[in-house]
């Protein structure tokens, strides 16, 4: 990724991260916010915003757009994503992923290569998806996990999202890797927990990493760490 200057971040920029395990997005945005605002003579309230947020639990590219170009977040967001990931069959979480802890064992004996193939091809085109109650998404003005920490029942609405690619990239059970093209909105929590309940068991999302958001891809992104060494030449004695 190139060095932009003041004017150019200002005029607007898509600046392609790619996100650690474990970081949030708020982290990630801060650490290429700090590294700008440290290196280039920038007005501390300059624009900078991400189009479509990462959990900690996973990695990959976060878009970050600058000055004018966050004007853009919006139609950024839309797009298509690629994602790659396990998911892990006989348990399931109240997150749907390894937030929370297991809830319930299943048995996998039954479940065979074929059955997991055809299982995978229910899962494309248009479908509809409940979110994971263990999400951002507002239900009477509070955050869903809100209501589900303090452990209040909610009724939550599907919605039809759209899995354009879902192919299985190694079996090795209890994990089952994969790769899948989808929709904005979906969720891949969701999506794990759903097919392991279609396999006559359960499952929850153990990996996920965001390969690509439209044209944009990981092959083009840099680590927030490796950002900064690009604006900071004494980036060695730096965290």
């Amino acid at each position: 990724m190139q060095k932009f200057t003041t004017e150019e971040i200002l005029e607007g920029q898509i600046l392609l991260i790619d996100k650690p395990l474990t970081w949030s997005s708020f982290q990630a945005v801060n650490k290429v916010k700090y590294a700008l605002l440290k290196n280039l003579d920038l007005p501390k309230k300059f624009k900078i915003g991400h189009a479509g947020t990462l959990d900690p639990l996973a990695s990959g590219l976060l878009i970050i757009c600058t000055g004018k170009f966050t004007k853009r977040i919006p139609e950024l967001q839309g797009q298509i994503k690629e994602y790659t990931g396990t998911i892990t069959v006989g348990a399931t979480t109240p997150s749907y992923d390894l937030e929370t802890e297991i809830d319930q064992n299943f048995p996998t004996n039954h479940i065979t290569n074929d059955l997991i193939e055809n299982t995978r091809q229910k899962f494309l085109g248009e479908i509809d998806q409940f979110p994971p109650i263990f999400s951002a998404l507002k239900k009477d003005g509070k955050r869903l996990y809100e209501h589900a920490r303090a452990g209040e029942t909610v009724e939550i609405q599907s919605r039809k999202i759209e899995i354009i690619e879902f192919e299985i990239t190694k079996i090795n059970l209890p994990e089952i890797d994969f790769r899948v093209v989808c929709s904005k909105g979906t969720y891949i929590r969701s999506l794990a927990f759903d097919f392991g309940k279609a396999l006559n068991s359960g499952g929850h999302l153990t990996a996920l990493r965001r390969t690509k958001i439209g044209d944009f891809s990981t092959n083009n992104a840099i680590e927030p760490l490796d950002f900064e060494k690009i604006y900071n030449p004494n980036f060695k004695n730096a965290e």
